[in-house]
């Protein structure tokens, strides 16, 4: 009887673990890709990729004319057409691909992804790629994290995003996601 209290709260102190560790699980799919809650606090560090602050990005532009800013904030996406539900601006000189940070990339957004960093860098895994999108913004950590997977070698992760580039009275532009090649939208054949 006196070891009764104590066992009850062992017992439910190991369950509220194990609902924790599963629900931590389900943030993540099988590749490592944040895939839900993308509005939530990210880490500081990303391996193989360089984290940077506005004053950083700054100075990276400064030095590295020709590094690519990638936003990669969501657009809505319906009738194969991107859907402007409000105006949305980013740093000048960045290329916008929208719904390619997602954890769980669908093929389309991964052939929209790969083809833009592909033609951005003309074949060279060492072009440099800054990837953003807004503070708290898993997207972008997926989409920086991707890029390495796929080979780029001279990555940066903008972690505060659009948000502290305005904030530091840096200048924005109006921005219209890439174009979304048509032949994408077509299905292709299988052998």
């Amino acid at each position: 009887m006196k070891y009764r209290l104590p066992v009850q709260a062992g017992l439910m102190l190991a369950s509220l673990l194990l609902v924790c560790v599963v629900r931590a699980e389900e943030l993540f799919d099988a590749d490592g890709y944040r895939s839900s809650q993308y509005r939530s606090p990210t880490p500081s560090t990303l391996e193989g990729v360089q984290v940077l602050d506005t004053p950083a990005l700054q100075k990276l532009l400064d030095e590295l004319p020709d590094v690519q800013l990638v936003d990669v904030y969501r657009q809505l996406w319906r009738h194969d057409r991107f859907i402007e539900e409000e105006p949305h601006a980013n740093i000048p000189g960045s290329l916008w691909l929208p719904n390619t940070g997602s954890g769980n990339l669908e093929a389309l957004w991964l052939r929209y992804f790969t083809h833009y960093l592909n033609q951005a860098s003309k074949g060279d895994l060492d072009k440099p790629f800054v990837f953003y999108c807004r503070p708290d913004c898993w997207p972008s950590w997926n989409a920086a994290r991707r890029a390495h997977a796929m080979g780029y070698r001279q990555l940066y992760w903008y972690r505060d995003g659009v948000d502290a580039w305005e904030q530091a009275g840096l200048p924005l532009v109006p921005a219209q996601p890439a174009e979304l090649p048509a032949a994408f939208l077509t299905p292709t054949a299988t052998p």
